[in-house]
């Protein structure tokens, strides 16, 4: 990951960035109050991914630079994950990373620091959905321990699409045990 990014807890003052990213990222997104609902919440986390400095586009990332301040200053948020604790079973509800910044180990960064989270909490298993084109994301998926169980017919809108399940269960969980 870029060392010009930190991964920390929302606050409010993050609502809007992580709102406008949403909209870029999702056909469906999220609501400005969905996130506010996640602040202090205890069973529920967000966390961002914020520029610390104004990074460089690499070379090889085939991202093009942004044009003017605010798009690369500091303090922009870049990257954003949810998740909610059921008793355990950790849903992470929304995963994104703005377009010029993938494919920089962000998104593996705020899962990682999303799961260490969830388990300080007493979260052992992990579960989410991921559009089945999302080949990318599948990917980083399988290469964090996450298996595909199943799929959800139609779950997507916009456009229609099958969802895959996956799971990630912890060595010390059951994943009979529910």
């Amino acid at each position: 990951m870029d060392k010009d990014i930190r991964i920390r807890r929302i606050t409010a003052e993050d609502i809007d960035d992580v709102v406008k990213l949403e909209e870029s990222s999702f056909s469906q997104p999220w609501r400005k109050a969905d996130f506010e609902d996640l602040i202090d919440k205890p069973d529920r986390g967000c966390l961002v991914a914020e520029l610390t400095k104004d990074p460089a586009v690499r070379a090889d990332s085939g991202s093009i630079p942004y044009v003017g301040a605010k798009r690369g200053a500091p303090g922009r948020i870049v990257g954003c994950v949810v998740y909610r604790d059921i008793v355990g079973d950790v849903d992470i509800t929304n995963v994104q990373v703005d377009e010029a910044f993938r494919r920089r180990g962000i998104a593996r960064a705020l899962m990682e620091e999303a799961m260490e989270q969830a388990r300080a909490a007493g979260g052992v298993r992990f579960t989410l959905e991921v559009r089945a084109s999302n080949t990318p994301a599948i990917a980083l998926y399988g290469s964090l321990g996450f298996v595909s169980e199943g799929i959800r017919p139609g779950f997507y809108e916009s456009p229609k699409e099958d969802a895959v399940i996956m799971w990630k269960y912890e060595a010390r969980s059951n994943p009979l045990i529910i």
